[in-house]
């Protein structure tokens, strides 16, 4: 079980090796099985023959658990999302806005397992991601030190696809001291999917 940092704050992402070269590979497969979990119509044997593989994997990997700030997640910098297995699919580039700003931008892809029904991404998984864009955002356009989520505002404006490639920007909208408000825009195309306004708060030097 975990337990948090003496010092407060997050687990610094320092670079790691951890894992090897198949982390990448492993944490894909986790991803693919996610999906597979969601989407599968077996019959009862192969279920239960699935079940059984699995319980091997978890007696396999059980004996290595570790605290966060010894796994690799999170700290695999070579691998997307710094091989986290939590967010949804994306990835984000710097660069300028039209007024000359800096803002992020970049593309995300919701899975099978984010399914809610109807072909449409689950409203969690939406906040999921607007809540890993934003915070990207927050820490890495003011270039501060480790803040955490105060509040997140969703607006839905359309059915959200999966297994589809979908455009995000984010950009600062203003600061207040140690407040930091950012926004974001999801959309397919010229279609505007879901935007969201969050704040997020510098932390305090020891602050959990």
């Amino acid at each position: 079980m975990s337990s948090p940092h003496a010092g407060g704050g997050f687990n610094p992402p320092e670079p790691t090796e951890k894992g090897g070269p198949d982390y990448g590979r492993f944490l894909e497969t986790m991803r693919t099985l996610q999906d597979h979990a969601r989407a599968v119509d077996a019959p009862h044997d192969v279920i239960s023959r699935a079940a059984d593989t699995l319980q091997e994997v978890c007696d396999l990997l059980a004996p290595f658990d570790t605290d966060e700030w010894s796994s690799p997640s999170g700290r695999r910098l070579d691998l997307p999302m710094r091989g986290n297995l939590l967010p949804v699919p994306m990835k984000l580039q710097r660069e300028r806005s039209e007024g000359g700003a800096d803002q992020l931008s970049g593309w995300a892809r919701f899975r099978r397992f984010h399914l809610g029904r109807n072909g449409a991404a689950h409203g969690g998984a939406i906040a999921l991601l607007f809540d890993s864009v934003l915070g990207t955002a927050s820490w890495l356009l003011t270039g501060g030190p480790y803040q955490r989520t105060a509040y997140l505002h969703i607006n839905y404006r359309n059915i959200v696809p999966i297994d589809k490639e979908l455009q995000i920007k984010t950009w600062i909208s203003r600061t207040e001291g140690r407040k930091i408000y950012v926004e974001t825009r999801l959309c397919d195309g010229d279609t505007l999917l879901a935007d969201a306004e969050a704040l997020f708060v510098v932390l305090k030097p020891g602050q959990p």
